[in-house]
């Protein structure tokens, strides 16, 4: 057989990669399945971008290569809605760059950023596109763990001396998945400072911007001064329109970052659909009328899977933002363990802390994206396992 790279050999299991088929042998076996892994919601995307997509597939210039340019009308709205939302104004043909999702561009603008001996930060726990990215790129991941000392923040002045001078690329996510922190203003102006001052790349990651509660408004990085000189802002229509699995995406910054990130994509794909950019178009124009009401019900959700695993023994925080539950174990439950007994013994599917990286170590995610009654009989299973293992660990 063909050897492998070491490049390959470095990449850990993707934490959902065996779930699937888990999922699937136990509804063989005639369980009921409760699935709150994936930050994956049942719920339908806006009618227009469906409509959309319907006139879309019935135009044949559509589906044609869209290349690097793709559908410009994606690219105007994307312009339009960066200004509306905050306030910031991007060329929609040098300052934008159309993405197959936003996972894609994460993991690809390491390519154009990182080389042998050059230092990414990385978040422990995060989203694996930014590890992946940086060891595809033959560069060296320093990780950060995420823990509640720093309020799951990445404070860049505690790295060591000889790591800051090497970094290259910083990457963020707030609202943060797993975790569900939100990053402060002076502490989104101080990364932006600490980036300038060693030029490094901020890759910020806002796919969650819209979905908060309870009065919260996300930020983009570029709200920040300075910020344009050194940060490439990442969002995506999976979370804000129910559309995980139309692989939409767009990164908006300043034209050299921009076009280093789309000469990159010209070497490994030609574009999404223009279909699917067409559908992006017409979601972002339904913002205003679609997605108050999305959010609500997310904040329902929220709402009872936070009161249900509290009255089930779990220590919870109310999250101002994100679709998810970051939960915290009692000392002497692993985070796999505890999750492969609720999988195993339950058919509840959760992620494991330790699956998003050994930061992740002491949690478990859950995403709420069930209705209500399922996470409250998400809870209850959930409680019944974390008595059992309690009593096991005494």
């Amino acid at each position: 057989m063909p050897r492998l790279s070491s490049r390959f050999a470095q990449l850990p299991a993707y934490p959902l990669a065996h779930i699937p088929a888990r999922k699937r042998e136990l509804i063989q076996r005639g369980v009921d399945v409760i699935d709150l892994g994936a930050g994956d919601a049942d719920l339908p995307p806006p009618p227009a971008a469906v409509e959309a997509l319907q006139r879309a597939a019935a135009t044949p210039a559509l589906s044609r290569y869209g290349f690097n340019l793709g559908h410009v009308p994606y690219r105007e709205a994307i312009s339009g809605w960066m200004h509306e939302r905050f306030g910031q104004s991007f060329d929609p043909l040098t300052e934008v760059v159309p993405l197959i999702g936003s996972k894609e561009g994460l993991a690809h603008i390491a390519f154009a950023y990182l080389g042998s001996g050059d230092v990414a930060v990385i978040p422990e726990p995060a989203y694996q596109a930014y590890l992946g990215g940086t060891l595809l790129s033959d560069a060296l991941p320093h990780v950060y763990a995420l823990r509640p000392r720093t309020k799951f923040l990445v404070e860049l002045d505690e790295l060591p001396g000889a790591v800051a001078d090497r970094v290259r690329i910083v990457y963020l996510n707030y609202p943060n998945n797993p975790t569900t922190a939100i990053a402060p203003r002076d502490y989104l102006e101080r990364v932006v400072r600490w980036c300038r001052e060693r030029d490094a790349l901020l890759v910020f990651d806002n796919a969650y911007s819209e979905l908060a509660f309870d009065g919260y408004v996300p930020p983009s990085i570029f709200e920040v001064d300075g910020a344009r000189e050194v940060a490439i802002e990442f969002h995506s229509l999976s979370k804000t329109y129910n559309m995980t699995g139309w692989r939409c995406g767009w990164a908006a910054g300043s034209a050299p970052v921009v076009a280093a990130l789309s000469k990159v994509k010209t070497f490994v794909d030609t574009g999404a659909f223009m279909g699917v950019q067409a559908a992006g178009a017409a979601a972002i124009a339904s913002y205003r009328e679609f997605v108050p009401g999305n959010v609500a019900v997310f904040r329902e959700r929220r709402d009872a899977a936070v009161e249900a695993f509290r009255a089930h023994g779990f220590a919870v925080e109310s999250p101002r933002a994100t679709m998810y539950l970051w939960i915290p174990l009692p000392d002497g439950i692993a985070s796999a363990a505890f999750a492969e007994r609720l999988m195993s013994d339950e058919g509840l599917i959760v992620l494991p802390g330790s699956g998003f990286g050994a930061g992740g170590e002491g949690f478990f995610r859950i995403s709420f994206i069930a209705p209500p009654e399922r996470l409250r009989e998400a809870a209850a299973r959930a409680g019944r396992v974390l008595a059992a293992m309690r009593g096991t660990a005494k």
